[in-house]
């Protein structure tokens, strides 16, 4: 039954969010409930359109049910999908299904493609009530199996830039191959210190390298850190179309197999790359640390040095665990060294500690490919020691970066962190206390709480879960000239320093540095026009409303500030849209790897609890999937928000968050990107209710939309320090955490601080 409310005159505008079934919802810009759209107002518009609608009438839980009544605007991004050839029509089916409609090709504007092709379809008309759009073939991508096509349709579907400007290109082929004397005027010689790389065994591209020594510090024992960061400003001028490049691209993009590079590979693994045994230019960051880990003093200066050694993170942890074993003897000479850095580590360790920085451990996957880029395998990935080596080590250097620029009151781009909103607090502190956790969390929790929480259940058997809701509670991290704080990691200020190579923030964080080092003051050049996907995330942040903190931090901004603004909203707004592009990768991927698992059976966990199912994560294959709400059973199944879960009232069985289940694979949409499990019935399930039946999920990426299917609320990115990515082989999926906060790093494909 409807409710009788007339018509609102007032109008509202917002953006289209299509379903796969047809309907589709406005997201207001206001903030304010999403509007559904039935299928007959869709069929006049796309998805992603921004429109003006007029709310009609409310449903019996009050939802708004809208009609469009203006169209503002149509994305240029064009649509990809397959070509089919039906009873005489060509047509192209889009691969994303939100787009609800077929699009119609002309005889003759198919091109070169054949039927079952993937192409790319630039709209010449559009959707009308009684019409469907029409497009023609732009570009032919291939077959739908060709190796490589799921990153083909996901750089075209998430608008992700993929080809160098010309302009670009010369620039990077007149710049020399190697170090010239002209380059090193200026600088601190540091080619006799035996600086070292430590990474991946699969990276290509090399931005840091560091060096450590023992050092008086005051009167008692410490350590001289040397960060070095390869000095991409150098050859980066500012404005150039290499920059134009760079900042479009805003961040390097990592899929499994392949890197989507923010420079050229001329300077990306090359020019800029600390390759071992070759000079190179760098940006140092010198510190002094005391035995309690903290940074005592620090300078900036450019300098040339000279790579000893490109370790890996399992040589360089084989050497520490055994300084006599073969990895040790090998590499004598830099054993010592390694030694101190590992000292080094351990105190900035007990820093981290006595600072509260929170740090909640999550399983961290990655995807293992063969040749032909199908998935072998999907595994664990074991951090050790010398991941953690590193990433303190780059934490003490992006903090020292932080410090000097905020010193000298330079606008820069800071990465904040902002506190838990109350809302979130509040959900999770009624989860907290329906599991019975006797710890207390404020109304406004310093990282401290949370580092106290996790200890307080690190032993309980639901451990994971409880981590993964303290994960879910906290905000994402993002790049603003506002200096508000990184709340996870517990530092005043921090921004990112060490990756310059893959990371454009940190670039502009070079430029900044350098320009306080000449006493002069470094202008931002005049960079593209905002792009969608910063103006989505702007739009976002605004129905947000601002914090206390970013308004008292804000005043009133100078045209300055505000092109800092938007440089942050771009790079924030990209580096959201390269987490989407890899998600939907390893989501495609893991659909065809479940495709060779058809009927069987595996244990599972239940990973999150939404309204409308329970997602399962497979323990064995690491491969999450929905359990949709009507196949539980013959009975009705209740939501609890506050305990995460879902509880039958007839029987009273309950399924939370941790819950062991088993499922079987009945189905794969790989369009879809959905994966349908069965629950399999076992003599010890709780009640012996009835729970078999189909399950859709959408991989790794349960639905985001309000108003639409609900769930599981939007992660914070979590991860380690600023260093980037892993850089050429398939990277970890899966929720991942350290420093609660924010970000993706470079040990970790899919995280950044």
């Amino acid at each position: 039954m409807k409710d009788p409310t007339p018509p609102s005159t007032n109008e509202i505008e917002g953006t289209v969010v299509g379903h796969r079934d047809g309907h589709g919802f406005v997201v207001r810009d206001d903030g304010q409930p999403d509007i559904y759209l039935s299928p007959n107002e869709m069929r006049a518009v796309l998805h992603r359109d921004r429109v003006r609608v007029r709310i009609l009438r409310h449903d019996r839980r009050g939802r708004p049910e809208g009609r469009v009544t203006e169209i503002l605007a149509r994305p240029s991004a064009p649509i990809i999908g397959r070509l089919l050839h039906e009873n005489g029509v060509w047509l192209v089916a889009p691969e994303d299904k939100r787009y609800g409609q077929d699009v119609l090709i002309p005889k003759g504007a198919t091109g070169t493609a054949q039927p079952g092709q993937v192409v790319v379809v630039e709209l010449t008309e559009p959707p009308a009530l009684y019409g469907q759009p029409v497009g023609r073939v732009t570009e032919v991508l291939g077959d739908i199996d060709d190796p490589g096509m799921e990153i083909e349709i996901a750089v075209r579907k998430y608008g992700v830039p993929h080809q160098f400007s010309e302009g670009a290109l010369a620039e990077a082929r007149a710049l020399p191959d190697k170090v010239r004397a002209v380059d090193r005027r200026g600088r601190i010689d540091l080619t006799d210190v035996p600086l070292v790389t430590i990474d991946g065994e699969d990276a290509r591209d090399f931005d840091d390298a560091v060096y450590c020594e023992p050092a008086r510090v005051g009167r008692g024992k410490g350590w001289r850190l040397l960060v070095a960061i390869a000095d991409v400003s150098h050859y980066v001028r500012n404005g150039s179309a290499l920059d134009i490049d760079a900042y479009d691209r805003a961040t390097s993009v990592y899929f499994p197999r392949r890197v989507i590079p923010m420079l050229p590979e001329k300077l990306s693994n090359g020019l800029c790359s600390l390759n071992p045994g070759v000079d190179r230019l760098c940006m140092v960051c010198d510190m002094l640390i005391d035995a309690k880990g903290q940074v005592q003093a620090y300078q900036f200066y450019p300098a040339v040095m000279h790579s000893h050694q490109r370790f890996t993170y399992t040589e360089v942890a084989a050497i520490l665990q055994n300084t006599r074993g073969p990895e040790a003897q090998r590499h004598a000479a830099l054993v010592p060294h390694l030694l101190n850095l590992y000292d080094v580590f351990r105190a900035l360790l007990r820093a981290r500690e006595a600072r509260g920085a929170v740090d909640l451990e999550t399983v961290e996957t990655q995807i293992v490919c063969d040749e032909a880029g199908r998935i072998e395998r999907i595994e664990p990935r074991t951090r050790n020691d010398a991941h953690r080596l590193i990433e303190e080590a780059m934490l003490a250097a992006n903090v020292c970066a932080a410090d000097f620029v905020a010193s000298h009151q330079h606008p820069c781009l800071y990465r904040v962190h902002e506190r838990p909103s109350a809302d979130k607090v509040e959900l999770l502190r009624e989860y907290l206390k329906a599991l019975g956790v006797s710890a207390t969390l404020p109304d406004q929790p310093a990282p401290r709480d949370f580092q106290a929480l996790s200890k307080a259940t690190a032993d309980r058997p639901d451990a994971p879960q409880i981590h993964q809701m303290l994960l879910r509670s906290m905000q994402q991290a993002m790049y603003s000239p506002h200096n508000v704080g990184h709340f996870g990691l517990a530092f005043e200020a921090y921004t990112h320093f060490t990756s310059p190579i893959r990371r454009y923030p940190d670039l502009l964080v070079h430029r900044v540095i350098k320009a306080i080092l000449k006493a002069e003051r470094y202008h931002l050049p005049a960079l593209p026009l905002p792009g969608e996907a910063q103006a989505k995330l702007a739009r976002r942040l605004q129905d947000r409303g601002p914090s206390e903190a970013m308004t008292r931090t804000r005043g009133r901004p100078s045209d300055e500030v505000l092109g800092w603004e938007a440089a942050g909203l771009h790079c924030s707004a990209n580096e959201r849209r390269a987490d989407e592009a890899s998600r939907d990768v390893e989501a495609w991927l893991k659909c065809k790897y479940m495709r060779e698992h058809l009927g069987e059976e595996f244990a599972g966990t239940v990973s999150a609890v939404t309204s409308f199912g329970l997602f399962v994560t497979l323990d064995s294959l690491y491969v999450e999937g929905l359990v949709h709400i009507t196949e539980l059973g013959g009975e009705y199944f209740q939501y609890d928000e506050r305990r995460q879960e879902l509880r039958g009232e007839r029987t009273g069985v309950r399924y939370g968050l941790g819950t062991a289940v088993r499922v079987q694979v009945s189905r794969v949409d790989l369009d879809g990107r959905r994966i349908d499990f069965r629950l399999v019935r076992s003599s010890d399930e709780e009640g012996g209710a009835e729970r078999a039946g189909k399950a859709a999920a959408k991989t790794r990426n349960p639905p985001k939309r309000r108003g639409a299917e609900g769930g599981a609320p939007e992660a914070p990115e979590v991860g380690r320090p600023g260093r980037g990515r892993d850089r050429g082989g398939a990277g970890p999926q899966g929720r991942r955490a350290a420093g609660a906060a924010a970000a993706r790093g470079r040990h970790s494909r899919g995280s950044r601080r």
